[in-house]
């Protein structure tokens, strides 16, 4: 058997696909308290896979990734004007960078 067919692929995307993948950083209390840990929390694309999040997030930053951990966040019920509706879905990605690693989210991309 040889190590290339156990050896999964790493994905090669653009650098569109890239920004069209993670849309923004959370910002919130745990998201924040999680940063000390070296876990960083954006906001991504619904179609968006762990693979490409990793492959995102190393091409944007510059940073190493060593784990992806992606949730469907359910949209709530509200009532506008009288009417019931519903926000949408969205996925939100929870990504673990390397020991010594950190991304300063105050600071753009651009």
């Amino acid at each position: 058997m040889s190590d290339t067919a156990a050896k999964p692929k790493k994905p090669v995307i653009s650098k569109e696909r890239m920004y069209q993948t993670i849309l923004s950083p959370l910002v919130t209390e745990k998201a924040t308290l999680n940063t000390e840990r070296g876990q960083i929390t954006f906001k991504v694309a619904g179609d968006a896979t762990k693979p490409e999040i990793k492959a995102a997030v190393e091409g944007l930053f510059g940073v190493k990734v060593l784990t992806v951990n992606t949730i469907v966040v359910k949209g709530k019920s509200r009532r506008f004007r009288g009417r019931p509706g519903q926000r949408s879905d969205w996925k939100k990605a929870m990504v673990r960078l390397a020991e010594g690693q950190s991304i300063d989210l105050t600071t753009g991309l651009a």
